[in-house]
């Protein structure tokens, strides 16, 4: 096997273009490892064997941006949800749409298969989780009990349970056949994003924008453990196959934990940026993230991680000596471990949704008869989908490790930066023609197999894999008409603004002989540096004063004092610190702020919108109810200074709440990641539809 002698913990296995728009959500295949479901913004789900950037199938159907993709446990079918709240199914196998589901009024942001029988669990924006039978019409049961949007799901190895995590920071555990809640977790102080339950033990585990990973004994309902150490929201974990450890995937960074006591086994740095899943598979981790339109994989060897001892997260470290490790086995007298049945939703007990969440035989037969498949590449899907439908003579290849480049890569990294710069997507290197004889067609669940293109990645190639033309996966036709400049200056780019990253590369043989110099290109370079200089000395001197007055006095007479500067990079600095911590907001603090907010959601730049969103939800969700009831009470006898104040200012939120109401309204018919953000706003202003 290639770099066998190699000691690299960690290595990045390769990136590609996914989609021709921006990717919203991946998935990988946990049984094997091997295979990768992305959903784009262009509507579209493509399948990936995570070795090679070969888009082996695209799976078409969706009418709005995929926000959600998952494979089944035996990684045959994938569901996807979209912004919509539609909900469909593919058999991978026989490469046709198997189900479409709809039910939900806003954005699917989880989905979940059964570990035994034919039933999906989902959850959505509207605060709704839903249970279905992948083989009927409508929905088996609705489970209806969180307040705000429900982030993740997970069922029970014994497929009895479903935990839920939510926004309104708390995890639910239902019982699936009574359709009620079994108890409720109230342990974390802000938006709970994922939970995954233990292998063996009754034991789950969820991961907040806390920064904490928080552990419950499913016997007693008590928290046993709250690891910390992670400086960014926790959005990723994964519990080891053999139950030992906890694995969470922060930015920049995996880190491997222990319980009872709690402790930190490694920290292990990987480039991963924001990793979106892990996967385990032959002692080794995978993690994909995904930025833009692109996807990246990750290597890390469990074998070079430290699993054991480690330091003590709470409690005295002494000169580092390890932890003792148990005498027994994690699990075998700890607590109980679950007994995995044949299946637990009998259909006995199914009960059909009601009639206004259902299609008619007509519109699902429709789907399933305008489903098509295009076998581009046959070897790929017959080798990784169809032999478990033929009956072999020799046992089945097991998949080996991925093998660690040559510990010096900086020619290659150098060589797939520079191929990284060209897209395979032609349509997003010029604008299309200005004229064109294509009709516009409606798009259909359809399923399309893609023609392979070469890899840019850090591994090399096989030398028995034959030469591929480089050719996109197909899209979906659309309405030509002239590229115009996007509104909205996004937060994550690929170039620099003001620079034309081509002009420093160098041209091709086709190119003219006309090369910058290496003076010109570096006087290209410094072109309004030093502008940007005085413009950053100018923010840091305002930023210092704001710090003066917030230490002098208090969090109130900062914020005015940064408005009154008239420099919303201030503000927005400002509003990044105190979104992370509640505690530190009044009522008329919100009277300042509400003002920016208007400002900073009208403004191009999507960084500016996101920091004004998470304050709005800040404030709807801590404020409203006080608001509200302060506006419709009844007024009291005599003179009442204080409630006079309150009441102004209670006023004065509500009528700056009623109009960004509006403006928020008019933002969620938007198609994409920002319509999906103020989509999620609409449905927490709701309530102010019903105020005075």
């Amino acid at each position: 096997m290639a770099a066998a002698s190699s000691t690299k913990i960690s290595w990045r296995l390769q990136e590609f273009e996914a989609h021709s728009s921006s990717v919203s959500c991946l998935a990988l295949g946990k049984s094997s490892g091997r295979l990768l479901a992305t959903g784009g913004e262009d509507c579209r789900v493509n399948i990936w064997a995570v070795s090679k950037a070969n888009c082996i199938m695209s799976l078409t159907g969706h009418k709005n941006p995929v926000e959600c993709v998952q494979f089944n446990v035996s990684e045959e079918q994938v569901v996807a949800g979209s912004q919509s709240g539609s909900i469909r199914v593919w058999d991978l196998e026989a490469a046709k749409i198997l189900r479409t589901l709809m039910g939900h009024k806003a954005n699917i942001t989880s989905l979940g298969f059964h570990p035994f029988g034919d039933f999906l669990a989902s959850s959505s924006l509207d605060t709704n989780i839903k249970l279905w039978d992948v083989r009927r019409k409508g929905y088996v049961f609705r489970y209806k009990g969180h307040t705000q949007a429900v982030r993740g799901l997970a069922f029970s190895p014994d497929g009895k349970w479903l935990a839920s995590a939510s926004d309104d920071c708390t995890v639910k555990l239902w019982d699936l056949t009574q359709g009620k809640t079994i108890t409720e977790f109230k342990s974390h102080i802000a938006a709970v994003n994922v939970v995954q339950f233990h292998p063996n033990e009754y034991l789950l585990a969820s991961g907040s924008s806390d920064r904490t990973i928080k552990l419950w004994d499913l016997e007693k309902f008590t928290m046993i453990s709250s690891l910390e150490g992670d400086t960014t929201p926790i959005r990723c974990i994964f519990f080891s196959p053999d139950g030992s450890c906890l694995y969470s995937g922060a930015t920049d960074s995996l880190r491997v934990f222990g319980w009872e006591p709690d402790r930190c086994f490694d920290v292990v740095p990987v480039g991963w940026g924001r990793v979106s899943d892990l996967a385990v598979c032959n002692q080794q981790l995978i993690g994909v993230s995904h930025q833009l339109s692109s996807v990246s994989s990750f290597v890390v060897d469990l074998k070079r991680v430290k699993k054991s001892s480690g330091s003590l997260i709470q409690g005295i470290i002494q000169d580092n000596q390890p932890l003792t490790e148990p005498k027994d086995p994690r699990g075998s007298a700890l607590r109980r471990n679950y007994d995995r049945p044949t299946t637990t939703c009998s259909s006995q007990r199914v009960k059909q949704g009601s009639d206004t969440d259902r299609r008619s035989p007509s519109e699902d037969e429709a789907d399933e008869k305008l489903s098509s498949a295009e076998i581009h590449n046959a070897e790929d899907y017959k080798e990784i989908f169809q032999p478990k439908n033929a009956i072999s003579r020799t046992p089945p290849r097991i998949s080996e490790p991925f093998p660690a480049p040559p510990e010096d890569e900086t020619i290659l990294a150098i060589g797939r930066q520079l191929k990284d710069m060209v897209s395979p997507f032609p349509d997003k290197q010029q604008a299309p023609p200005l004229a064109s004889s294509t009709p516009v067609q409606r798009v259909e669940p359809t399923v399309v197999l893609c023609v392979k293109r070469p890899a840019p990645s850090a591994v090399a190639p096989s030398t028995s894999d034959p030469p591929r033309s480089r050719s996109p996966p197909p899209q979906p036709p659309i309405a030509t008409k002239s590229k115009q400049q996007p509104k909205i200056i996004l937060s994550t780019r690929n170039e620099p603004i003001g620079l034309n990253v081509a002009d420093f590369l160098p041209c091709s043989p086709n190119a003219r002989p006309g090369v910058l110099s290496d003076e010109e290109a570096l006087s290209q370079i410094k072109k309004g540096h030093d502008t940007m200089c005085v413009m950053l000395s100018s923010r840091h001197k305002n930023l210092e004063m704001v710090r003066v007055v917030w230490a002098r006095e208090d969090i109130k007479s900062a914020l005015d004092t940064a408005v009154s500067m008239n420099d919303l990079s201030i503000v927005v600095d400002i509003l990044n610190i105190i979104n992370l911590q509640p505690s530190l907001w009044k009522l008329d603090l919100c009277t300042s702020i509400l003002p920016q907010i208007d400002k900073l959601l009208q403004s191009k730049y999507e960084s500016y919108m996101q920091t004004g969103c998470t304050s709005l939800k800040l404030i709807m969700k801590h404020f409203w109810m006080l608001i509200s009831d302060t506006l419709k009470a009844v007024p009291s006898v005599g003179v009442d200074i204080t409630r006079e104040e309150r009441h102004l200012k209670c006023r004065m939120c509500c009528k700056q709440l009623k109009n960004l109401s509006n403006f928020v309204k008019n933002k969620a018919a938007q198609v994409g990641r920002h319509g999906s953000a103020f989509k999620e706003l609409q449905l927490l202003m709701a309530p102010l539809d019903d105020s005075l």
